[in-house]
């Protein structure tokens, strides 16, 4: 496993945690919860998709679909056009050296889908990070060309297997879900600059959704088995009456490149290992869910975000007739 930063935080587990800041003022009355806003205005329809796939899975309809939409359309085009970086599109069937390479494996194997019976060991990744950090396996980059900073927008699939005592329902924790993962590869030395830059790119998609939300710092004792640092985004649910992770913001330094084999050529011509960051930028279910609970109106509407509203064709989502 990673070595946490020298910054990071004394603690054995989540309540160790430091909140760095927050935004917005959350709604901590009654409010309704997603699901019976969505099924009100007929925005999805949890029974058929377990019909078709069995629970965990989600089937988007009508104006919901467009709000799924809309919400990618508007996350590739700020972190394109407004925060530079370069969109790519990956396959969703990753090798498992990538796998191995960005951490999941050998440890979270449970939680993966892998493709029974092939003999290449195929998985369906759980997050674009695998194989947008794989792209440059095995290469050499040039200085120049860093850092390199990626958007890309994937299905992603997780059995969840550890999410027993979790609130399952609704969209909160999904098999399969859509997500913009943000990824940088730079120099050494200049990662936890690029971590701050990261953490700032997603904490602005909530503000331009007016979502409140709070930066949390993980403590040593909560970091994830790749991460050397990490701060987590949480947006409010006033439906679940608690702040739900939408992002993980993290600095991994040389351990995945280490692993893939990932490495650039200084200005002296030494080769060096790159650092590696991600995070996502953000998820879907989630983001969706904070959307519709903080933004229903008293008439059983859901008022739209300004920056959302060209990307909807629409100030607001109506209730079904």
């Amino acid at each position: 496993m990673s070595f946490p930063a020298e910054a990071v935080p004394y603690g054995a587990g989540a309540l160790d945690n430091l909140t760095l800041r927050s935004w917005g003022s959350p709604e901590t009355g009654a409010r309704e919860d997603h699901i019976s806003i969505g099924r009100r205005l007929g925005l999805f329809d949890f029974d058929r998709a377990t019909k078709i796939s069995g629970s965990g899975f989600l089937c988007l309809t009508g104006a919901g679909a467009r709000l799924e939409r809309s919400l990618l359309n508007f996350l590739l085009d700020l972190h394109t056009m407004q925060h530079g970086y370069r969109e790519v599109n990956t396959p969703s069937l990753v090798h498992r050296e990538c796998m191995v390479g960005t951490g999941q494996l050998p440890k979270f194997e449970e939680d993966m889908y892998a493709i029974s019976g092939d003999k290449s060991s195929l998985f369906l990744a759980p997050t674009a990070e695998v194989p947008v950090t794989n792209l440059f396996r095995d290469e050499v980059l040039s200085i120049s060309h860093l850092p390199l900073c990626l958007a890309a927008y994937t299905p992603c699939f997780r059995r969840e297997a550890g999410s027993a005592g979790h609130d399952t329902r609704g969209m909160i924790r999904l098999h399969q879900f859509d997500k913009v993962e943000l990824v940088k590869i730079c120099e050494v030395g200049n990662s936890e600059q690029e971590l701050q830059s990261l953490t700032t790119d997603v904490e602005k998609v909530l503000q331009l959704l007016n979502l409140p939300y709070r930066t949390v710092e993980l403590c040593a004792g909560d970091l994830g088995f790749s991460a050397s640092r990490t701060y987590d985004v949480e947006v409010w649910s006033p439906g679940q009456k608690s702040f739900l992770e939408v992002s993980s913001c993290s600095n991994f330094r040389d351990f995945q490149s280490r692993r893939m084999n990932l490495r650039y050529k200084d200005y002296g011509g030494k080769i060096r290992f790159a650092h590696t960051l991600n995070g996502s930028g953000t998820a879907l279910p989630r983001l969706y869910v904070a959307l519709l609970e903080n933004h229903v109106q008293s008439d059983g509407s859901v008022l739209l975000p300004q920056s959302l509203r060209g990307y909807f064709r629409a100030d607001c989502i109506e209730p079904v007739s």
